[in-house]
């Protein structure tokens, strides 16, 4: 017997077309399904973020001046160039070292002050305590134009003692980036709590021993990642670094790019950000890298752990 013969009168043949749109439309309406289009559009955001920045890696290794024809590949606009590459250009060598000073100087100044005033607000009880975490959120987001003109503004004016370059370009990177710190340390100190601190109390520590011998090893974790990620945010930063400096030795190396792009640009610039784009992926790569590893270790120690270190040190 033939599949139409066997069909109940009455009932409408189910077309291959219909099932498939029926199927289509109850995915597509369903909530809870698993989403389809989420990772294309994944994918291509990736795509359209990634490919200029690799591109623009590519032909910093281009054998001639073209950057937009392949001409071999080369370290020319690295060291090989004897006048315009990153080596041997004394003004790419000089914003790559005014970069890496600001970053370092910015990270080994802003962490420690992120960590006091995060330490400072997390314990802070009462009147006034609200305002204050709302104003230590408050750098991130004013627009950095216009923190960077209100500093300069500050420093030309109100205190112009500090001069516009390296000093007032440090105070700038510090100004923005200790709100980075104390996101971050806070984070961890909500995750470890206070009983640590008071086990080690009761044991006989002072505040300021429980907060030395126990708090600040669990801290350690965070106040890593804190400084590798003030370095990657104080080396890319380019509008306070531009409005805060004082003259061509100040200038970083975005500045530097900036400022070339427009007028003859050549594939040294490439170069100079692609190694300015190693260092910020190295400094990330490390504080995922270093807040893994010594998470695992402190996990395994655990808060316990530095409770009864500070127990055998006072017995």
């Amino acid at each position: 017997m033939s599949e139409a013969a066997a069909r109940p009168q009455g009932v409408p043949e189910r077309s291959a077309s219909g099932a498939l749109t029926r199927r289509l439309r109850d995915r597509i309406s369903n909530p809870w399904g698993k989403p389809r289009f989420l990772p294309a559009f994944t994918w291509l955001y990736i795509l359209w973020s990634v490919v200029p920045v690799l591109i623009a890696i590519q032909f910093s290794f281009n054998a001639g001046r073209s950057r937009s024809t392949w001409q071999g590949f080369s370290l020319r606009w690295y060291t090989g160039d004897p006048d315009l590459s990153v080596l041997h250009d004394p003004t790419l060598r000089t914003a790559m070292t005014q970069s890496l000073r600001l970053a370092v100087l910015t990270m080994l100044i802003a962490t420690p002050i992120g960590l006091a005033l995060a330490l400072g607000l997390a314990r802070w009880r009462g009147r006034g305590s609200g305002a204050g975490n709302f104003l230590m959120l408050f750098p991130l987001i004013t627009p950095e134009i216009v923190m960077g003109s209100a500093l300069f503004l500050v420093f030309t004016t109100l205190f112009s003692f500090v001069r516009l370059g390296t000093v007032a370009q440090v105070l700038g990177h510090v100004t923005f980036s200790i709100s980075y710190v104390v996101i971050v340390v806070r984070g961890r100190l909500f995750a470890i709590g206070k009983q640590y601190e008071e086990a080690a109390m009761d044991l006989g520590a002072s505040p300021r021993q429980a907060l030395r011998m126990v708090l600040l090893p669990l801290l350690a974790p965070a106040v890593f990642a804190s400084l590798m990620i003030v370095f990657a945010i104080s080396i890319d930063d380019f509008v306070i670094s531009q409005f805060l400096k004082g003259g061509a030795n100040s200038e970083t190396v975005p500045v530097r790019i900036y400022s070339n792009a427009r007028a003859a640009p050549n594939p040294s610039l490439n170069a100079l950000a692609t190694v300015m784009l190693f260092f910020s992926m190295l400094a990330i790569t490390l504080a995922v890298l270093g807040h893994k590893w010594l998470s695992r270790n402190e996990d395994k120690r655990g808060g316990a752990g530095a409770v009864r270190d500070f127990a055998r040190l006072e017995i």
